[in-house]
Formats: C-alpha cells, sequence, structure tokens
C-alpha cells in the first residue's frame, strides 16, 4: 500500500516538487492537486507504510510501537520544515489550502479531491522510484532467510528471492539508464 500511494504520487507530479530533496527545499509549484487535495505529505504516508509493514514482520509489540513512535518524531520535523519554506514561499495561497487540508492522515472527503494537474507518467515513477521495490523484496527476502536460519522454519521462499533477483537487476538498468541516458526524461517531469 506505501509504494502505491508513492507511485501514485510520483506519477502525477510535476518537475521540482514532490521528491527526495536532500541539500535543499525545492517547490517550483505548490501540489494542491490529485492526491495532494485529500492530504499534504502523501510521500511521508506511503513511507510510514512501507516501514510498518517491515516492522509488522517483527511480530514483536513493543517494536512495533516503538517504530511508530520513531517515526512520528523524525518526520513530523521534516514536514515542520518543509511547511516553513512553503509557507515562505508561496504565503498566503499556501495558508489557504493547509487549513483544508490535513498533513498526515488523508481527508476521505472525495469530493474535495482534485484530478491531477499532471497525466500519469510511468517514466517518472521508473526514474524516481526504483529502489523503493526492490528494497522491499530484499527486506521481505531477508526476513525470510533469517527465519530458516534462526526460527527453524522449515524451507525458503523461493518467490522473495526471485523477486529480490529481478527487482535488483531492474534497480541497476534504470539507475544506469537514469544516469547515461535520456531515455527516463520527459519536458516538465
Amino acid at each position: 500500500m506505501g509504494l502505491f500511494i508513492r507511485i501514485y504520487t510520483v506519477g502525477h507530479t510535476p518537475a521540482n516538487t514532490s521528491g527526495r530533496n536532500v541539500k535543499k527545499q525545492l517547490a517550483d509549484e505548490l501540489n494542491t492537486t490529485g492526491i495532494y487535495s485529500i492530504i499534504r505529505h502523501p510521500l511521508y504516508l506511503g513511507n510510514f507504510f512501507m516501514w510498518l509493514s517491515i516492522a509488522l514482520l517483527t511480530e514483536n509489540i513493543w517494536f512495533i510501537i516503538i517504530f511508530v513512535f520513531v517515526y512520528w518524531v523524525y518526520y513530523e520535523r521534516i514536514m515542520f520544515a518543509e511547511e516553513q519554506f512553503l509557507r515562505a514561499k508561496f504565503g498566503n495561497t499556501y495558508l489557504i489550502w493547509a487549513s483544508r487540508i490535513p498533513a498526515f492522515l488523508p481527508s476521505f472527503n472525495f469530493i474535495q479531491f482534485k484530478k491531477p494537474s499532471v497525466p500519469f507518467s510511468w517514466k517518472k515513477v521508473l526514474k524516481k522510484e526504483k529502489n523503493g521495490l526492490f528494497a522491499l523484496f530484499l527486506i521481505f527476502c531477508l526476513f525470510d532467510v533469517m527465519d530458516v536460519f534462526f526460527l527453524g522454519k522449515p524451507n525458503i521462499e523461493y518467490i522473495f528471492i526471485t523477486l529480490s533477483v529481478i527487482t535488483g537487476i531492474s534497480y541497476l538498468v534504470l539507475k544506469y539508464l537514469k544516469k547515461y541516458t535520456k531515455l527516463l526524461n520527459e519536458e516538465g517531469r
């Protein structure tokens, strides 16, 4: 579910918005359509579900509770910094939008849903989200292998190994295409 949320979000966003900004905040425009018409931080919600699925594999309620708390504390600060940046850049436009749209738990009032401003782009998804699917299958595979060796599970689920290899190869191919070709580039995306 988390990966689906990320794919939908990234697939409908214009260039220089909603991304993995690690050096500085970046926003050429304010996203207010598509999923952003029902939640302000859909990528973080997607991340939450992806990491929660991994935390649930531990089957330890205390680990899951600690994970939720640590995630909340960590991302709350990131969301605050982003919102400060957006408030300064877009002013009243941002304040009006933010006053109507919840930050992390989506509004299920689908009447307020606005069609995305740009069409869905698989190229952008492949370019930006190549690591998410690989990381998930790799982690599921590692948990499965650990179950066999440490908990005595009778056999390995070869589907996880197979999917890890396939998504790993896909990751490498997409990384190469992104770095050395323009195949995944789209104007305005």
